[in-house]
């Protein structure tokens, strides 16, 4: 099982836009936890900063709230690519991902998915992910 730094590596840095072969699920829940709190704490830095600015500068203000999300923008691509080597890791396409903009199904389609168990064995994406550091 990968663990949490691990795994953070892989996602942002080592695959940060690799689409092709397979992620584990410990390689997708662990890079998902860390975009969520990655996100929740620039968040949360930004809103403090700006209204800390408020009352100085108002414009300065809105860049300071603008810039955590210019950070989570680039940690979409990452998202998406860990994202679709999870499906591929259970034999299905990438493309699959898009189920999840059909309202109610999807997402629950798109949670089974990525909870569901990978196949044993190498399938067209790719050899079974060894949970190592690459």
């Amino acid at each position: 099982m990968m663990g949490f730094v691990d795994a953070l590596t892989t996602v942002f840095r080592n695959k940060y836009a690799t689409f092709s072969g397979r992620a584990s699920r410990s390689e997708y829940w662990w890079g998902y936890l860390g975009y969520v709190v990655i996100a929740t704490v620039l968040q949360i830095v930004g809103l403090v900063g700006a209204a800390a600015l408020l009352n100085v500068n108002e414009s300065l203000a809105g860049l300071v709230i603008l810039i955590p999300y210019l950070a989570i923008l680039g940690m979409i691509i990452p998202t998406i690519a860990v994202s679709v080597r999870r499906l591929h890791d259970t034999g299905k396409s990438g493309w699959m991902l898009l189920i999840i903009f059909i309202p109610c199904i999807g997402i629950i389609l798109w949670i089974v998915w990525m909870v569901e168990d990978g196949q044993a064995h190498d399938n067209t994406y790719g050899p079974v992910p060894t949970n190592m550091m690459e």
